[in-house]
This record gives C-alpha cells, structure tokens and sequence, in this order.
C-alpha cells in the first residue's frame, strides 16, 4: 500500500511542498468507505454521541436571536461569550485562565499548525513523546524541524528523561497526558507534577494537547498540566469528541506574549474560524448541557473498550501483548518482533479488516511491530469478527 504515489506537477513547487507527504491514516481511510471493511482504523467519534437534537434546538436560537452576526465576519480571536466559557471552564483550584488567553481555533489540527509556524524554525529541535501522534508530526514537519524523541514508557513520557543534553536549544515539548493517540497511555499524577516542575523552568513551551481528557471511563480526572503550571503551559483543547468533528471548534490557551503571535498567524490563515459555527457550540453548551452529555460518551466507549480488551484476551495467540486504557478510544498493541504491520495490515486488508500500524507514530527508531485499534465505531460482533481475523493472520505469521 503506497500512500505517496500522486500525479507530479510539471510546474515548480517550493521545497517545503516537495517534503509534503499523505497522512497514513487518512489514506487508510479511503480504504475503509467500502462497507464490507471492518475498521479499528480511523480515530472517529461514535455517531451516536453526536447530540443532533440539542445541535438543531442550538443552531434555531442562533438563527432566532442574532442570524446578521451569525453569518458576518468576526474577530481572529474567536466569539467573546465562547472564549470567556472555555476561561471559566478552565479556571478552578486557585488558577484564573483571562478570555484573553484563548484562541478559538478551526479544530485542534490549526492548532497544532499555528503553534508551528510561531515556535519550529528548520532544523530546530522539537521533543515529541515515543511514539507521538501523527497529526502532531505532520503539521510540525512543515516547518523541517529536528525531532528528539522523549522516552516512553506504559505510563506515558518520563519527566526524569528531559536532561539538559536532550532539552537543549529546544523550540517545544509536545505531549497528549490523556489517553494518548495512539497508545492511550494517561500520564500519572507525578509524572504530571514532575513536567509542570520543567515547565515551570521556563527552558521551553510544554504544549499540552487535551482532546481526549473528557473520555475518562470513571469520571475521575487527573489535573491537567495547565492547572498546575497556568503561565508556563500553552493548552489545546478540542469540541470534537464531546459534540461533534464537523463543527471544527477547538481552542487554544496560552501567555498572552504567544497568544499574540498566534493570533497574528492565524489572522495570515483563515481570518477567523466560522462564527457560525462557534456561536452553535456556545449556544449548546452554556447552560450545562456538557454535564449531562458527556457521561453518555464515556459509557459508550468504556463499553466498546470492554469488548475490545476480551476480545484481544480471547483470540490473541502468545506473543502479542496491549495496554488496558483508562479512557479514550485506542488500544496499543505490540506484535512479535519479526511482524511487520505495514505488511499485516495489507494481508488483513485483503480479509476486509484495517486498522493504523504503529510506525508512522514515531518522529524516530519506528516501532514496526505496533498498531493501533480504534474501537469507537465498531460494534462488538464486528469487534470480535475483526479480532478473529486479525488474530488467525499474526498467528499463521511465517517467521
């Protein structure tokens, strides 16, 4: 499966744009639009956590009370009644987040992009954790900046690792603390603490992406790093999994110093994200609605994650081995060594299953004996068919 190969134009592209390569997992995606496809592929909210009639009821009062502002042009920062929500929601413990801090952003992808054209300068050093997620690498590898890889273990990046000879001279450190794309990995308290101490040294930006972080199965999160260290953490936060991805809301909060940059960035990109769009996220969720939906996703993956893990424990022969998440929509799988997933994945495409290998997820040393499940969307008969097949193939694996 070759996901480079595109028509070459005859007419001169820059050298930043020859570099450019396809995301593997939207790739893969194309595969899995025939129906007959069981995919643990792409990372995809469930359609059945989308809250379609509180969306229509939130968009009819947009319409009914303000459709002129609704449709105009807006500021770059975002709508002011969203920005100081996303402030309050973020201000609790002793830590004040200003309205003035957030960006409202066309998804958390722009933020990522954003955070890179501001910080990442060629060949300028960027920390990512073992592996990262791949979004985060492909918007950052646009700006050609030299990655050094954090080690990793079960519980996520280890603090202890950031010496001076790793750290020195870098532009960022990048991190998902909860339930990580792709591993699923949740960092635990101390590790949390311990960064927010390294953040606190001001050496370089700790970026903390959150999409995941409302995914708890328990309903008992750990504090973000953005609580702990408010004036040295630069947070992207997301609507996309606790509403819809279509909107395209995310956010980012950060010193008002990089905010400003941001801003300016972003005003060079998109002018603003969809007011349209902001005002129905806002509409929905300022009385609370958040409260009574989210529990309802969490439930719903805590169950698909269920099925998923005795599946694996049912079928999977001796050898491979996975993490059990505490939240969000992934399970992390790790082969025997002479498997190769990129290979895998072509045989089990060839039997209708897909799911993302594991290499594209390391900026360096690839894993190519990991793989990534999603099992947001996939119900439990056609988990269990899918890990079958899977199953059979790893077994029968000629060494």
């Amino acid at each position: 499966m070759n996901m480079n190969d595109a028509p070459q134009p005859t007419w001169q592209l820059s050298q930043r744009a020859r570099k450019l390569t396809s995301s593997a997992i939207r790739e893969i995606l194309k595969v899995t639009e025939r129906p007959e496809i069981i995919s643990f592929a792409g990372g995809l909210p469930s359609p059945e956590t989308f809250p379609i009639a509180a969306m229509r009821a939130a968009t009819d009062r947009v319409f009914a009370n303000d459709p002129v502002a609704a449709l105009q042009y807006a500021p770059t920062e975002g709508y002011m009644p969203l920005r100081e929500w996303i402030a309050a929601r973020h201000s609790s413990g002793g830590v004040t987040i200003r309205a003035t801090q957030v960006l409202v952003t066309t998804g958390s992808q722009q933020a990522l992009d954003l955070i890179g054209k501001v910080l990442i300068d060629p060949d300028s050093r960027v920390l990512v954790e073992t592996p990262t997620y791949l979004g985060a690498l492909q918007s950052f590898s646009m700006y050609e900046p030299a990655y050094a890889s954090v080690p990793s273990d079960d519980q996520g990046l280890i603090p202890a690792s950031l010496t001076a000879s790793l750290t020195d001279g870098a532009r960022l450190l990048y991190t998902q603390p909860n339930f990580q794309n792709p591993t699923a990995r949740r960092l635990p308290l101390e590790r949390r603490q311990a960064l927010a101490e390294i953040a606190r040294q001001g050496r370089f930006p700790v970026i903390e992406d959150d999409p995941y972080g409302a995914l708890d199965y328990r309903g008992e999160p750990l504090p973000t790093l953005l609580s702990l260290a408010p004036e040295h953490i630069v947070y992207f936060g997301s609507f996309s999994k606790v509403l819809a991805p279509g909107l395209r809301v995310g956010y980012v909060i950060a010193p008002e110093e990089l905010h400003f940059k941001l801003v300016q960035a972003k005003q060079a990109t998109d002018l603003h994200t969809p007011i349209l769009t902001q005002r129905i996220v806002y509409e929905a969720i300022k009385d609370g609605f958040l409260e009574q939906h989210v529990p309802t996703v969490r439930a719903l993956y805590r169950e698909q994650c269920a099925a998923m893990l005795a599946a694996l424990t049912r079928a999977m022969p001796p050898g491979v081995t996975w993490n059990t998440p505490e939240g969000g929509m992934f399970v992390w799988l790790t082969l025997p060594a002479h498997i190769d997933s990129m290979a895998l994945l072509s045989a089990s495409v060839a039997q209708n299953v897909a799911f993302v290998p594991g290499e594209p997820f390391y900026a360096n040393d690839p894993g190519k004996h990991t793989l990534r499940l999603c099992f947001s969307t996939v119900s439990p008969a056609r988990i269990n068919a899918g890990v079958d097949i899977l199953a059979r193939l790893i077994a029968d694996w000629p060494r």
